[in-house]
């Protein structure tokens, strides 16, 4: 599957009171999901998740970005109507380092 993918604008990155971090993204994707789905699919629920690795974990997601280099991946779980979920996700689409956006005031 490709996956043309491409970050419009980072809008907005703030740490909540919980110490994750909140992005707000415009982002063009364009993915054909439409092999996914056959007699026994539900649903389909896409999303993209900040990924990066440190030495104590080698996959981490969504917390504490700030200051670390990270990956956007493209991630689908295939709910059916019979059977266990399935989940997948897409190579990195894109490599994103601090400097690559302006962090807004709400640290």
């Amino acid at each position: 599957m490709e996956c043309p993918f491409q970050v419009l604008n980072f809008n907005r990155f703030e740490r909540q009171p919980n110490g994750n971090d909140e992005v707000s993204l415009t982002l063009s994707i364009s993915a054909d999901l439409q092999s996914l789905f056959t007699w026994n699919t539900k649903q389909v629920f896409a999303f993209v998740a900040a990924e990066y690795g440190t030495p104590q974990n080698s996959l981490n997601q969504g917390s504490n970005l700030r200051g670390k280099e990270f990956n956007l991946t493209l991630h689908w779980h295939i709910m059916p109507k019979t059977g266990r979920m399935l989940c997948h996700r897409f190579a990195p689409l894109s490599k994103f380092s601090p400097r690559s956006f302006q962090a807004s005031s709400g640290e």
